[in-house]
């Protein structure tokens, strides 16, 4: 759903500019409470995969696709705040270096993939979480439906909007069901790559996913006597710490799980990301967007105007004057990676730093981010 140039009016663009970049400012702030020294090379690792998935569009039927719009799934891993920074990065390299997405239309993109999507999944999700039973399977299920619930509700957000300073005279009521419609669609793929890709972290490492950090179960400490106490733990303390002998002392309450490296998971993640965006992507699906679907088919299409950067030299994810269709676009998506990964990373590392100025973060499953640092 990446609005190009063209669909609305200046003062939409200018207001939804104003709401994005309002949704920065307070992310930026709110980020430093979520982020510590294990979740930030992570954070813009989860930038970079969003960007390669966005890149595998896949059918949905009636001559349409869709692709990830990865709000709910990028708030799940390193919480909202982080999640609004991560999608905001995304976009902006996506129209400044790709031409996808227009430039005036930014602000609109941001609200409606970025603030939007992650306002209503993450709710949602923690919602979920806390009603289901405590255990593992219940996260997949809470992350399933936020982002199958987030993907529609963007869509009815676009139709709001394009009924306030939409440029094209077209029946709103059309445009509002054939929007949920397709990307009620689109988000049944959406909420399957973002459960996997949850599932799949949740099962290495659960306490590098932000929302399952208040997953526990107890811990419990015998004494010499065999008297056993139960204290909450973190999901992966108890995994750790075997039960107590009388020659070895119980560890302190909250103790740390230990110094658990996240290199391994941010390596198979890197090369997640560079496998979609440089060799899955040639085969996605070639069929217009749900977006492109619906705008063509109501005559929105026609206010589209040219990408002030469509000559660039990554326009449309290709490499220019390339003719290999695989090595132009697989090396568009890997430099893309390269580059949403250090722009990512390089944003969260300086909010991270201005937080180390104030009092300690917290890290996932309640200890100082210093205490398991890694």
């Amino acid at each position: 759903m990446h609005v190009p140039d063209g669909f609305f009016d200046a003062p939409v663009s200018l207001a939804a500019g104003a709401v994005a970049a309002g949704a920065v400012a307070v992310s930026l702030r709110g980020a430093r409470r979520e982020l510590d020294d294990r979740l930030t090379p992570l954070a813009g690792l989860v930038a970079a995969f969003v960007f390669a998935v966005q890149m595998i569009n896949f059918p949905v039927g009636a001559g349409t696709s869709g692709h990830l719009m990865g709000g709910a799934l990028a708030a799940i891993l390193v919480g909202p705040y982080t999640a609004v920074l991560c999608l905001s990065v995304v976009l902006l390299i996506q129209a400044l270096l790709f031409a996808d997405g227009g430039l005036t239309a930014l602000g609109v993109n941001i609200t409606l993939l970025g603030v939007v999507a992650v306002l209503v999944a993450y709710p949602l999700f923690r919602l979920l979480t806390k009603t289901l039973p405590r255990r593992r399977s219940s996260v997949g299920v809470a992350a399933f439906v936020a982002a199958l619930v987030s993907v529609p509700a963007a869509a009815v957000a676009f139709t709001g909007l394009f009924a306030i300073g939409g440029t094209a005279d077209v029946p709103l009521g059309r445009v509002l069901a054939a929007m949920v419609g397709v990307h009620t669609a689109i988000g049944l793929g959406e909420a399957a790559i973002t459960a996997m890709t949850v599932g799949a972290v949740l099962a290495v490492r659960p306490d590098l996913v932000h929302g399952a950090r208040d997953l526990r179960r107890p811990l419990v400490l015998r004494t010499a006597s065999g008297d056993a106490g139960a204290k909450a733990a973190p999901a992966d303390t108890a995994a750790t710490h075997a039960p107590t002998s009388p020659t070895t002392p119980a560890p302190p309450t909250g103790a740390a799980p230990g110094r658990r490296s996240v290199r391994p998971v941010w390596i198979a993640g890197l090369a997640a990301s560079l496998l979609c965006a440089g060799v899955l992507s040639f085969y996605a699906s070639q069929e217009l967007d749900g977006l492109e679907r619906v705008s063509t088919d109501h005559g929105i299409m026609e206010r589209e105007r040219e990408h002030d950067l469509a000559d660039s030299p990554l326009a449309d994810y290709e490499l220019r004057d390339v003719d290999n269709g695989l090595l132009s676009g697989g090396t568009a998506g890997v430099l893309g990676v390269g580059v949403t990964l250090a722009v990512g990373t390089g944003v969260l590392l300086l909010v991270r730093r201005r937080n180390r100025t104030g009092p300690p973060a917290t890290a996932v499953g309640g200890t100082s981010s210093g205490a398991d640092a890694g």
